[in-house]
């Protein structure tokens, strides 16, 4: 039985959609209005927001689990069920999946990069193709999630997911870097048979009228392509953060909050985050360990393996690869130079 079935937490997923939307409406209809470059102080400021409000929900959500808990007489009645345990459990529950999404979320951030250098997507129009992506990515995560949740009742899947995430944390430690190409991509070629695209950008807009039929622009080919990387990124995040939790609202809220910081964090690193080059062994030995904790330490720790820790293992593991990357930094064609003439 889980802590929040959704038969009787359907107003919260009601509740928790509104919030998200009401947010996202104030980003683009307020603060957002008038495009313009994000600098690096404003994505500061609204990354400090989204965790902060992430850090509130987490607190609020302790606060309700130490009160709902004990006047649950069917919990109560469960073996070995204590509430105060069960509420500490849900709140590190929803920050490990936080951090674990946070962290996977930074090769989208690669992915931003890339694709705005290849269409030349201007920096003032760069929040508006992220702020609809994420929007798509929402939907979509929810859907993901709502699969996983289903198919998480068939034991078997557990270890169909911990096997997957297993060997994508070592494709990603040891395969080759594969170069990105949005004309390669099936859907963006499938999408130019039916739909025309224009040469060149038309503003903040889409898609514009031209000679007398509606045509995309390389702005809207940006967001497509977008999208389709974060389904991809979702195969692997999504069965990431069931290993950590098996309650759906915690898998939903704290995916949605890593989601929702995650514009302003690229306009925060986007600038340095080729620095981070040994973030992707750390980001490979986070998914080999929970997969590991799917197919086997849960089952070796009588069923759950300590929360606080996989909080511990994650945060260690994705630190040492950050201070590892600074510390031993790339060396650019200019290094080589330098040494060479010195």
């Amino acid at each position: 039985m889980g802590l929040f079935p959704l038969a009787e937490y359907w107003w919260f997923y009601l509740a928790f959609t509104g919030f998200v939307l009401l947010m996202l409406a104030l980003d683009l209809g307020v603060f957002h209005r008038k495009e313009h470059a994000v600098s690096i102080k404003e994505a500061s400021i609204w990354s400090a927001v989204w965790v902060t409000l992430a850090l509130i929900f987490n607190y609020l959500l302790y606060q309700y689990a130490l009160w709902k808990f004990p006047q649950d007489e069917r919990l109560l009645a469960m073996p070995g069920f204590v509430p105060d345990v069960a509420a500490w459990n849900v709140s590190l529950e929803f920050l490990t999946g936080y951090i674990v999404e946070k962290s996977l979320s930074v090769d989208n951030i690669f992915v931003f990069v890339i694709v705005f250098a290849y269409f030349a997507i201007p920096a003032k129009y760069q929040h508006r193709v992220l702020f609809y992506g994420i929007i798509g990515a929402l939907v979509f995560r929810a859907i993901f999630i709502g699969m996983g949740s289903w198919l998480m009742q068939f034991h078997w899947v557990i270890y169909l997911f911990g096997g997957f995430l297993i060997l994508t944390g070592l494709k990603m430690m040891f395969g080759a870097e594969k170069e990105i190409d949005p004309e390669k991509n099936f859907a963006i070629r499938l999408f130019k048979r039916f739909m025309p695209v224009t040469a060149k950008l038309h503003g903040k807009s889409f898609f514009v009228r031209e000679h007398g039929r509606w045509a995309a622009t390389p702005l809207f080919i940006a967001l497509l392509f977008l999208e389709m990387t974060d389904i991809i990124f979702a195969v692997d995040s999504v069965p990431a953060i069931f290993a950590i939790t098996a309650e759906p609202m915690i898998v939903f809220t704290s995916n949605i909050f890593a989601i929702l910081g995650l514009r302003s964090m690229y306009f925060m690193l986007a600038g340095a985050v080729s620095k981070f080059h040994l973030l992707k062994y750390g980001l490979a030995v986070v998914l080999i360990f929970v997969g590991l904790k799917m197919v086997w330490l849960n089952d070796a720790f009588g069923g759950k393996f300590p929360v606080t820790w996989s909080l511990g293992f994650i945060l260690t593991t994705i630190a040492a690869s950050i201070v590892a990357s600074l510390l031993f930094p790339v060396k650019t064609d200019e290094d080589e130079k330098h040494n060479t003439a010195s």
